[in-house]
């Protein structure tokens, strides 16, 4: 294991598998991730390794098949995941974050019927808020589910579906008004429903047209899709939890440990941009020493290594509060935050270190640079953490009488 980004208070168990999955990357992702990513190319023997080790079901209870490990353990994974390759933890994190709503929402004949299979990689999850005119914005969704008999006929277009064309089980948020009066707030009439479709791009079902990926600055191999419902019959008993009304609160409870994950993401990427930071200025020479003996890299070094330790600190602090029981939104959105602006200020750092050669295809760091800005907006902006920051610091700060 590095010496950054240590965890105290890890059982046996979690080191275990931290060290079978930190071995996986060494040896499976980082010496394919830059030329796969080039080539923008599915990772699917990768894939295929993490269903082996049992990933796609961390989470996922015991009773069902998975191996009902803490929200912390799958942020660690995801962590070493991320500094091999962060296209390849996001085809994770979909699927966790469907696996987990399940699992905290479903009902039981939902669960016992998706999350079996969930575990075992059969079933892949995507999840799907993002219209093309919104983005944090949820409650100015537009796509609609009107009830017609035993079903629900859905209409509209779905942005930013991560997975979209590989998943075979999407969790869609739309408008359905049925048993929401007019005047209702819209965040109380909205619903989640479970869309069972076939990989791949087209019309994977009736009603339900995957057009195809969208091409990326960064974050590629993993799918980038659009989702066109046009007149989609679902049956009601996909109607997450069995009740309408419920999906902006189900799809909340799935973003917050969805920002665990991204901020995981976040220090990963950063460890690794480190790593090849440091390794390059014991390497490279300049005015007769290496780079690394001059006190100006030695300070971005030192720089860089506080900003990943402070990160993941903060990831590991909001993980734990959430396997606590307790709400965590304000530590959720503070890990995010930090630990997506200290990524790409550590790629920054490290790309510098480079120099011209941090500019050219060959080098690892090119790859980083243009991963990194993702997660700034992935699972909601700097802005949108900071909203969410304020409103619960002023909610504990709240000045009496």
């Amino acid at each position: 294991m590095s010496r950054l980004a240590q965890t105290a208070g890890l059982t046996d168990d979690q080191r275990d598998i931290l060290k079978t999955v930190r071995e996986f990357v060494d040896k499976e992702i980082i010496p394919v991730a830059t030329e796969l990513e080039h080539r923008d190319e599915y990772p699917q023997q990768i894939v295929d390794g993490l269903k082996e080790l049992g990933l796609f079901g961390l989470m996922i209870p015991e009773e069902y098949g998975g191996l009902g490990e803490s929200l912390l353990t799958y942020a660690l994974c995801v962590e070493e995941i991320a500094r091999g390759w962060m296209s390849v933890s996001g085809i994770i994190n979909t699927h966790f974050i469907v696996a987990y709503m399940l699992k905290q929402h479903g009902t039981q004949e939902q669960k016992e019927y998706f999350l079996p299979r969930m575990a075992l990689g059969e079933v892949r999850g995507a999840f799907s808020m993002s219209e093309p005119g919104l983005g944090s914005d949820v409650s100015a969704i537009t796509s609609k589910a009107v009830k017609d008999g035993d079903e629900y006929v859905l209409n509209g277009q779905k942005m930013w579906l991560t997975n979209g064309g590989t998943s075979t089980l999407v969790a869609v948020l739309v408008r359905s008004d049925e048993g929401h009066p007019e005047g209702t707030a819209p965040h109380k009439s909205m619903t989640t429903f479970l869309i069972e479709k076939e990989a791949g791009f087209g019309e994977v079902r009736p009603g339900l047209t995957i057009p195809g990926k969208i091409d990326k600055m960064g974050y590629k191999g993993v799918d980038t899709t659009e989702l066109i419902m046009d007149g989609l019959r679902i049956p009601a008993n996909r109607v997450l939890g069995g009740e309408t009304g419920r999906g902006f609160y189900q799809m909340m409870d799935g973003v917050e440990v969805g920002r665990v994950n991204v901020a995981a993401r976040g220090c990963g990427v950063a460890q690794r941009a480190f790593e090849l930071g440091v390794s390059y200025a014991q390497q490279r020479h300049t005015f007769g020493k290496a780079i690394a003996e001059h006190q100006a890299i030695q300070f971005k070094l030192a720089e860089m290594a506080t900003k990943v330790e402070a990160a993941h600190a903060m990831m590991v602090n909001a993980a734990r509060k959430k396997d606590s029981g307790e709400r965590n939104d304000l530590e959720a959105g503070m890990a995010k935050y930090l630990a997506s602006e200290y990524c790409k200020e550590v790629v920054e750092d490290a790309f510098r270190i480079h120099g011209g050669y941090g500019f050219s295809k060959e080098y690892e760091i090119e790859r980083l640079y243009r991963e990194a800005p993702m997660l700034l907006i992935g699972e909601g902006t700097a802005e949108i953490q900071k909203m969410i920051i304020g409103r619960r610091l002023l909610e504990e700060y709240r000045l009496q009488g």
